[in-house]
């Protein structure tokens, strides 16, 4: 079969994506498109999770999540703070009452508590291969939204073999 690229109508040059004869997306086309999907898919779910590990060790800590005190341990506005916390409510993970702060729903809770034993594997996995320890913990925040299940349970196997 031929393979052609079709152009959308108003695309610029060279735009469109390689179809077969038929007119379908190739299956190499397909498994990347799939690995675009996963990552757009994980980098918007990334900052949620941010959130509620955040929230979750504020609690820990203080026993109070200030949007505030987010904001500025995230390095950014107060506004997008308060977007993002707004965004964790609507999705049934946080609750907040007047002057009082943010408070992680039990579903909340849950997610943040999968994201930091991830965040903490991922993290052992680095020092273990030899990552020093403050590049690890860097590394970790980025590597934990993006690591598949698959792939964490080969890193747990190859922890769980080392001497």
């Amino acid at each position: 079969m031929a393979k052609t690229t079709l152009k959308r109508a108003g695309a610029p040059a060279g735009a469109g994506a390689p179809m077969s004869a038929t007119g379908g997306k190739l299956p190499a086309e397909r498994a990347q498109a799939r690995r675009f999907g996963k990552t757009r898919s994980a980098q918007s779910s990334a900052v949620l999770e941010d959130y509620v590990e955040l929230i979750a060790d504020l609690l820990a800590e203080s026993g109070e999540a200030r949007p505030t005190d987010i904001a500025r341990r995230v390095g950014v506005s107060h506004a997008t703070a308060i977007k993002t916390i707004a965004r964790l409510k609507r999705d049934g993970m946080a609750t907040s009452k007047p002057y009082r702060g943010v408070f992680l729903t039990p579903a909340g809770e849950a997610l943040a508590e999968r994201v930091r034993v991830r965040h903490r594997l991922v993290v052992d996995l680095l020092l273990a291969i030899g990552v020093p320890a403050e590049a690890a913990e860097a590394d970790a925040e980025g590597i934990e939204h993006h690591v598949s299940d698959a792939t964490l349970k080969v890193f747990t196997q190859f922890l769980q073999q080392k001497p």
